[in-house]
């Protein structure tokens, strides 16, 4: 979810695909972030047919999903980088959440241990909304910039979080993520294989590790979105090239938005760019309408897809890519939060929350 991080889409059908890219049945679940998006292989052998001695043949335009599913076999097929001398991921002990003060508004979900539904309302703005927005995502991305100079080896993440947690209050603002559906803390910190809503916890972080800051504020009614992967002393070139494209591919995405452009655009574009260097486009997590509520529609998916809708003049939603270097498949932990590839493979991540113009799109998670 954009809980600093991202929403994970509620789709009818739940599948993965096998090595020739045929539909199977799937075992990864998360209970609350709803089922994930995968689609089964369309056939594309053509018609032929014989008349008048001449072969006709009656082509069939390729779909987004078609081409999606052979970019991913011919993917497979060529294996992925590997990234060696680089041990598994574990929870470290997590303690207990911090204090917000009594007079600092709170969002209405703060209380409750259930999940908010995604509301189905598109968040459109008038003047003094986009104001609104515009400080609360002015906040976020000071307080995610404070955040990255605090990353070195031997910091916990807790001690991220705890930090994180202060700036935001001292601000008179809420961190978003404390309280959402019973997140027990401020900020997500997703290290290596974590593609999102790692919980901050004792384990230090360590030279060459990567790690994704996902902060979210709610600041006089209104959230802002954001997050970065930052590098943790002498990271591998291998780590630094994913990083470094997967912030490409964010802001190849935005690059397409305006009022009235298509919503499938964005996939596609953060798609062709992460294929040139032979990376998955994580499918199960996804962007989302933001403002006063904190996860609405527009859902946005970030690889190809079909999917309808057009753009708004005044509307506000996230983009956040999720690439890995290589299963873009995932896991749960039995926290129900930190979500990690299956393969354990690195992943990186970066998000802004965008505010749709006549004529493009205005980055409001940036100081």
């Amino acid at each position: 979810m954009a809980l600093a991080a991202s929403l994970a889409y509620r789709a009818p059908l739940k599948c993965s695909f096998s090595s020739n890219g045929e539909a199977l049945p799937s075992s990864n679940s998360t209970p609350f972030l709803g089922d994930s998006l995968s689609f089964s292989r369309s056939p594309f052998p053509g018609k032929q047919s014989l008349s008048k001695g001449k072969l006709v043949v009656f082509a069939k335009k390729i779909s987004g999903f078609e081409e999606a599913m052979k970019i991913r076999r011919d993917r497979d097929k060529q294996g992925v980088t590997k990234v060696k001398g680089r041990p598994p991921l574990r929870r470290g002990r997590v303690s207990p959440r911090l204090p917000v003060p009594d007079h600092i508004p709170k969002p209405p979900y703060v209380g409750s241990n259930m999940m908010p539904e995604i509301s189905s309302e598109h968040q459109i703005h008038d003047s003094e909304g986009i104001a609104r927005m515009r400080a609360a995502g002015e906040l976020a991305a000071r307080v995610l910039k404070y955040a990255g100079t605090l990353v070195r080896p031997s910091l916990t993440t807790n001690e991220i979080d705890k930090a994180v947690h202060q700036m935001i209050i001292d601000a008179g603002a809420y961190p978003s993520p404390l309280g959402y559906g019973g997140f027990p803390k401020s900020v997500c910190t997703s290290v290596n294989e974590c593609m999102c809503h790692g919980i901050p916890d004792s384990r230090q972080l360590q030279n060459g590790d990567i790690i994704n800051i996902d902060v979210t504020v709610y600041l006089n009614g209104y959230h802002g979105d954001t997050s970065k992967t930052f590098l943790v002393g002498d990271v591998s070139d291998a780590m630094k090239k994913l990083v470094k494209v997967t912030e490409e591919c964010l802001e190849k995405g935005i690059a397409v938005c305006k009022d009235g452009a298509s919503f499938k655009k964005i996939g596609k574009r953060i798609s062709e760019h992460a294929e040139k260097y032979g990376y998955g486009v994580v499918e199960r997590f996804v962007g989302h309408g933001v403002g006063k509520v904190f996860h609405s529609e527009p859902i946005i998916l970030h690889h190809r897809n079909d999917k309808p809708g057009c753009m708004v003049e005044g509307q506000t939603f996230t983009i956040e890519p999720i690439l890995t270097l290589g299963s873009i498949n995932c896991i749960t932990w039995p926290d129900n939060w930190t979500t990690v590839t299956s393969d354990g493979s690195p992943a990186a991540q970066f998000e802004h929350t965008i505010l749709i113009t006549r004529t493009g799109a205005e980055i409001l998670t940036t100081c």
